[in-house]
């Protein structure tokens, strides 16, 4: 796409600052052509190793931002540019601002059946004239003929940008496989964000997400979901920045 970006494992991460990022994808929801918008953080490098094709998703997506201080401190360690950091719980509501201003309807796609819907009344609330046209749950398989059915009903309503929450790498292997079937919309992965816009899972304290440690409240409040991303992965991640740093200097 010919966009200022920072090489971190492979992965293309733009460098544009989040009010940019946010034009930029709401200027290609008016030109009806697919576009993958897709996020990165220690958790997404860390499965990207693996070969479910994670890597290969993330490679042709049309714009990868960072969505984590690991990411950064990655790119300081590795002397690479320093993406800024943008989070679905904070943009989410600049982008609902942008798309009803601009008349772009949304889809929700991903989390538990009822969090979804229960996102797009709360976005509804803050925002009244923001067009969310659908939503559906993200447990159906690939390739399945209940995934077929999503699709039609995706199709069915015309959104110009499809929030994707499927968890990684699910929802990236999801946009990479069908965005092409969504009648020129922007897909967007978007983790577990429709879990804190319905008010299910609480957000950290500005003091902890301001300073990295976001992943600590996560834990406290989710350990039996989180213990082994962050308790494992982390570790995992810091030992790949340093081999990477030894190769480097090496």
């Amino acid at each position: 796409m010919g966009r200022p970006s920072s090489l971190l494992f492979d992965i293309p991460i733009d460098l544009a600052q989040p009010a940019e990022l946010l034009r930029t994808i709401i200027t290609w929801a008016q030109e009806h052509r697919t576009r993958r918008v897709m996020y990165v953080n220690a958790h997404v490098v860390n499965q990207s190793r693996t070969p479910h094709g994670l890597a290969e998703a993330l490679g042709r997506a049309d714009l990868v931002y960072c969505d984590g201080y690991g990411v950064r401190l990655a790119a300081r360690v590795l002397g690479r540019s320093v993406p800024h950091r943008m989070t679905g719980a904070d943009w989410i509501w600049d982008l609902a601002r942008l798309c009803e201003t601009s008349g772009h309807p949304l889809y929700l796609l991903g989390s538990e059946p009822p969090l979804a819907g229960e996102a797009a009344a709360r976005l509804r609330r803050f925002y009244p004239d923001l067009d969310v046209v659908g939503t559906h749950h993200g447990f159906f398989d690939l390739d399945s003929p209940h995934n077929e059915r999503v699709i039609e009903h995706i199709n069915a309503h015309g959104p110009r940008i499809v929030l994707v929450g499927m968890g990684t790498p699910k929802q990236e292997l999801w946009v990479d496989r069908y965005a092409d079937q969504l009648d020129g919309a922007v897909v967007w992965t978007v983790g577990a964000l429709f879990d804190y816009v319905s008010g299910h899972v609480p957000r950290a304290p500005r003091w902890l997400a301001d300073n990295g440690l976001e992943w600590i409240f996560r834990l406290a409040i989710e350990p039996q979901r989180m213990w082994r991303r962050y308790l494992l992965g982390n570790p995992v991640f810091l030992r790949r920045v340093l081999t990477e740093a030894r190769r480097r200097s090496g």
